[in-house]
């Protein structure tokens, strides 16, 4: 029988080093662990499940047409090709006659299935397979981004998630519109195992037209440390094969989900966890930024309104604004709506960075709000507002997570659910009514890939929470230069 260590095995992530994303190791010395008869059949499902175990990594063989018998030997039935995806051969085959100690009949027991030797003995079933790998002595199940001990349940979950990622990432057999600076970053989080290209091509939007039936990428909701714009790799994207999250002219992966996909409650109650974490760790996209500012006595005793400012330009302000395109189009609505409130507007980062458009110019934005936050903290400012008023922007979505009532005036992908009060044009589509952790679901844990940035491994997202609440923004020549390049331009400004 296979080893815990080669049925547990990792992909060969190129870049990263094996010893550092296996999930299971030899450990001489390592006493055996009591799994008992429930356990270990819910271990051998589990795994099943994921299809994970051997190189379930590699590219599927072609099956044989037809009723064949699996086989470790070719002169006993039809065996799969070494490297490749054993999976499919598993369960579409009619018998498997393995001989004791073969990944496939391992896999095959694990998944279930009646495995015989040539001599026509019956193989230990899946509970009696599963018992004497996830108990066996002298190995230990590792946490590869912290490397303490961890349980194999764990450690099948996050297989499968590899799993899931790869097989998306094989139908692409080309990218268009990736910035240079960001185009390793990207190709790892599309790696498809070393799979034959397929026929889809994926493009980031704002860079490359996409064309009917190509896949979409942009950034996460989680992104990194530090600004985009300052050209640092973003930690997180999505890869939407049906539209884009902040186009609502046509329904995205995300939109799906929350219309269709169904939450059960461990799931909701990890994306309830999820939550807390970032709340917690004072996190937004960018991770933790901007310095606290504390709002004047004027605004004690009226509604405060958060307005975020976007980039103008932006494609989220462009398809998701319905008919306001403009910040100063936003002030203006929010002060129509609430005359008597206190606006509090708070510049897009980047805008204040110098390193996109995006007005009103600073005269204009102290005539139609009572405050302008530059520099703020946007954790500070949502301890202290009673609403958030927007367009499109991912504040509005932050502001959920802290329990701050939100009003759209866009179609941004977190209005129409129920969670928000939408002022703006929302699709007709979107009838599924929502809770907050069903949401955060969707848009923290079901749609968009993590990469770690210590291990450069694929991550879940909290992982992801844990690097961004410790770290700090790294320094790198491009980053520096863009800094400079954006005080340049607002000193032009201020000097214009």
């Amino acid at each position: 029988m296979l080893s815990s260590v080669e049925v547990l095995a990792a992909p060969p992530f190129p870049w990263v080093n094996p010893q550092r994303s296996a999930v299971c190791v030899e450990a001489p010395g390592a006493p055996p662990r009591p799994i008992d008869r429930e356990r270990a059949l819910a271990l051998a499902a589990a795994l099943a499940g994921a299809r994970v175990g051997g190189t379930f990594w590699g590219p599927p063989s072609s099956l044989p047409n037809g009723p064949f018998t699996l086989s470790d030997d070719g002169a006993r039935g039809w065996t799969p090709e070494p490297g490749c995806d054993p999976w499919p051969a598993i369960e579409a085959a009619e018998a498997v006659v393995a001989e004791t100690g073969s990944p496939i009949g391992t896999l095959a027991a694990l998944a279930g299935r009646p495995v015989r030797t040539g001599s026509g003995q019956l193989w230990p079933d899946a509970v009696e397979t599963a018992r004497a790998l996830f108990a066996a002595p002298n190995v230990r199940f590792r946490n590869p981004f912290t490397g303490q001990e961890w349980e194999p349940e764990e450690a099948i979950a996050l297989l499968g998630l590899w799993r899931r990622q790869i097989d998306r990432n094989r139908a692409i057999g080309s990218v268009a519109g990736i910035a240079a600076w960001k185009r390793r970053a990207i190709e790892r989080f599309l790696w498809a195992g070393g799979a034959p290209p397929g026929p889809e091509r994926a493009v980031w939007p704002s860079r490359a037209e996409a064309e009917p039936g190509d896949w979409q990428i942009e950034d996460g909701f989680l992104r990194s440390i530090g600004l985009g714009a300052e050209l640092r790799v973003p930690l997180s994207i999505a890869v939407d094969r049906n539209g884009i999250y902040y186009d609502p002219s046509g329904p995205s992966d995300l939109e799906m989900l929350l219309q269709h996909g169904r939450f059960d409650a461990p799931l909701t109650a990890r994306a309830a966890a999820l939550r807390e974490a970032i709340v917690s760790a004072r996190l937004a996209k960018y991770g933790a930024r901007g310095v606290p500012v504390l709002l004047p006595q004027s605004a004690k005793g009226r509604t405060r309104i958060l307005v975020p400012g976007q980039v103008e330009d932006d494609r989220s302000v462009q398809l998701g604004g319905g008919g306001i395109h403009t910040n100063a189009g936003l002030l203006s609505a929010v002060r129509e709506a609430a005359p008597d409130a206190f606006l509090i507007y708070k510049p897009h980062p980047d805008v204040e960075a110098g390193l996109r458009a995006g007005g009103p110019s600073p005269a204009e934005a102290d005539r139609l709000a009572d405050m302008t936050a530059r520099g703020a903290s946007l954790e500070s400012l949502l301890d202290q507002v009673d609403a958030v008023h927007t367009l499109t922007s991912l504040t509005g979505f932050e502001a959920l997570l802290r329990g701050v009532p939100v009003t759209t005036y866009g179609a941004p992908f977190y209005a129409g659910w129920g969670l928000t009060e939408d002022r703006g044009k929302v699709p007709g589509r979107r009838t599924a009514r929502r809770m907050l952790d069903e949401l955060v679901a969707a848009a923290l844990i079901l749609y968009p890939r993590y990469m770690d940035p210590e291990t450069g491994l694929p991550c879940p997202p909290e992982i992801l929470v844990r690097r961004l609440s410790a770290a700090s923004p790294s320094e790198t020549l491009l980053t520096r230069a863009r800094r400079w390049q954006g005080r340049a331009r607002n000193a032009l400004r201020r000097a214009g």
